[in-house]
């Protein structure tokens, strides 16, 4: 058996400036964490031949004999996808499981190919690094599956932790923010997660962004200079030790963000966050692309229980979660060789 996971994330600032269309000519910046839930992969071998794929997300399980063409159309069609790049066609039964639903905004599709591709390169016996992990994902997502989508998410949850990651056509240079313990776990203590009740699919909204970025349409570079300026903003407030200043930089990164594409927000969204204002939430934003997921909001926790229960009567549930520290990691692995594996160049 060998089990691996990849935590998702949570982006405090910066988010759109990854999108390879903005940093290419400007260079991009993202402050970002990420939390104690997880995509899982356990493999194990099978009793045939064949490959056995099962997904607890989607309630569904395909068996391929051996020999038998790949069809990476589906829901599983992904997971299928990076197997065939590491030549895993038989003799294996690979099992995936969520902590979060897809569709959230928490860096979800990444997260799965991180998690995937941690455990393949272990069964190929090779020790890449927290990089090259990252790397891999973004040349499938991106440079094969042509998804509109930027880098933070495979780097974060590659890495893990709480970070500042800076996106060039040189590459992308991740560090860690660096914050002393105290503030950090003050920092994490204000920081809540609501989910909306709904999931979305962001390539609409990435690819309006992206397509608008390319074309250099004023409104949108502006307001990404002002996403990327509120990261660096949001560093200085960390280096004086100004929590409460984190949910102003956030809510004003959300105001420039909603001018990005159409569907950023909507009409129930929006209640919900001016809700928490009046309940005391120093500010917040909609994790991820937008238009659903959840609810991201920097609060004092003597303001919490207002909070909670006022968005709880709307139907918005919240989750708890820890910072996560690790990054994609194999916690278990005492699967034999598989004959046939190959260990790929993927790269964007």
């Amino acid at each position: 058996m060998l089990i691996a996971r990849a935590p998702f994330r949570i982006s405090f600032a910066g988010g759109g400036t990854d999108l390879p269309a903005y940093f290419s000519d400007y260079g991009g910046m993202v402050v970002s964490s990420t939390i104690s839930k997880y995509f899982y992969v356990m493999l194990n071998p099978s009793m045939d031949d064949a490959l056995e794929i099962t997904s607890a997300d989607f309630g569904m399980s395909e068996r391929q004999k051996s020999g038998e063409p790949f069809n990476i159309q589906g829901d599983l069609g992904y997971l299928k996808l990076i197997l065939q790049e590491f030549g895993l066609k038989q003799g294996v039964s690979v099992f995936t499981a969520s902590e979060v639903l897809p569709g959230t905004g928490l860096g979800s599709s990444s997260t799965v190919a991180v998690a995937l591709i941690k455990a393949l390169s272990t069964l190929c016996g090779r020790n890449v690094t927290k990089s090259h992990t990252a790397d891999m994902a973004s040349g499938i997502e991106i440079g094969k599956l042509k998804r509109p989508i930027g880098l933070q998410d495979q780097y974060a949850s590659s890495y893990g932790g709480l970070n500042v990651m800076r996106f060039s056509d040189e590459g992308v240079e991740v560090n860690p923010v660096g914050l002393p313990l105290e503030l950090q776990e003050k920092f994490e203590r204000s920081v809540m997660l609501f989910f909306t009740g709904e999931s979305r699919d962001a390539a609409t909204i990435l690819k309006e962004q992206s397509q608008s970025s390319a074309e250099k349409k004023p409104v949108v570079i502006d307001s990404l200079h002002g996403i990327k300026q509120s990261s660096e903003d949001l560093l200085e407030v960390f280096r004086l030790g100004d929590i409460r200043a984190v949910g102003e930089i956030i809510h004003n990164s959300w105001e420039m963000k909603k001018r990005l594409a159409e569907g950023v927000s909507n009409p129930a969204i929006d209640e919900a966050y001016d809700l928490a204002l009046k309940m005391g939430a120093d500010g917040g934003k909609i994790a991820g692309a937008g238009g659903g997921g959840y609810l991201l909001l920097i609060c004092d926790p003597s303001h919490q229980d207002k909070v909670t229960e006022s968005l709880s009567a709307l139907n918005f549930k919240r989750m708890t979660f820890h910072f996560d520290h690790g990054g994609a990691q194999v916690l278990v692995n005492s699967m034999p060789p598989i004959s046939g594996l190959i260990f790929p160049e993927i790269s964007l």
